[in-house]
């Protein structure tokens, strides 16, 4: 008997995570840019591969371009929304499509290579399957800053990503058929560590580790912002990183 895959992020902080994204994608000019470069690289993906799909299957997409795309292409189209109780680590409640897309929601998950196999048992002869999330490439000067807030005593304030080579061996025990992972870096300028920090909430980015990390204290924060300044060019500005990881492969 399989032993089960430890618990290295908590569900219920991960539903709260993206349910308050869902809230403050809501309010005014929200951030959004890296699922809406998913949903890009996704259809650019399916018109390289000439792939037309009738039944798509789109996972985490709350923007709902990526639906509404596929429907003008005159597929029929289901949503599933983890926020909403849909489950990635258990079997899915239907089958038989010939696209299924994961947008933005795996860098969370317990058991990874489970859900990639929930994702090859829906998909009909000859589906595709493409799951785009952030991956270990991300957040290097954030990682930086944290560490300096915490000082002597670091604590686990971001969560380990997987990166580009572990997903191409994922895909293979996954049993998915023609896989390919590759990745690609998104960079963003920020002049206050508070606007980064709420890019990250509003995208439902944040630490969801099953481990609670101490506050950080004023004291800390401090640290963190003078650690933002060493880090911040000759214009104000500190670049941050957004690598994107995508596993794509077919029904075998």
């Amino acid at each position: 008997m399989a032993s089960a895959p430890p618990t290295i992020f908590s569900t219920a902080r991960r539903l709260a995570a993206r349910r308050r994204a869902l809230r403050l994608q809501q309010g005014a000019d929200p951030a959004r840019f890296v699922i809406d470069d998913m949903v890009e690289d996704l259809l650019e993906r399916l018109a390289f591969l000439r792939h037309e799909p009738k039944r798509a299957l789109v996972v985490g997409d709350w923007t709902g371009t990526l639906g509404a795309a596929l429907r003008e292409r005159g597929a029929e189209v289901t949503e599933a929304e983890p926020a909403e109780g849909f489950d990635e680590e258990h079997p899915y409640p239907f089958s038989g499509f010939d696209l299924v897309a994961s947008i933005g929601t795996l860098d969370a998950v317990n058991d990874l290579p489970g859900a990639l196999i929930h994702i090859r048992r829906v998909l009909a002869p000859g589906g595709v399957a493409i799951a785009s999330f952030v991956g270990a490439g991300s957040l290097s000067v954030l990682r930086r800053i944290m560490l300096a807030a915490d000082g002597e005593r670091p604590a686990a304030r971001l969560h380990p990503m997987v990166d580009v080579r572990a997903g191409a061996q994922l895909l293979q025990r996954a049993g998915w058929a023609d896989p390919v992972a590759d990745s690609r870096t998104l960079t963003v300028a920020y002049r206050s560590l508070e606007r980064l920090v709420a890019d990250l909430r509003t995208q439902g980015l944040g630490n969801v580790l099953a481990s609670v990390a101490p506050r950080l204290g004023k004291a800390g924060l401090d640290r963190a912002r003078a650690a933002f300044a060493v880090e911040a060019d000759e214009r104000g500005r500190v670049v941050e990183t957004f690598e994107i990881v995508t596993l794509s492969g077919r029904h075998p």
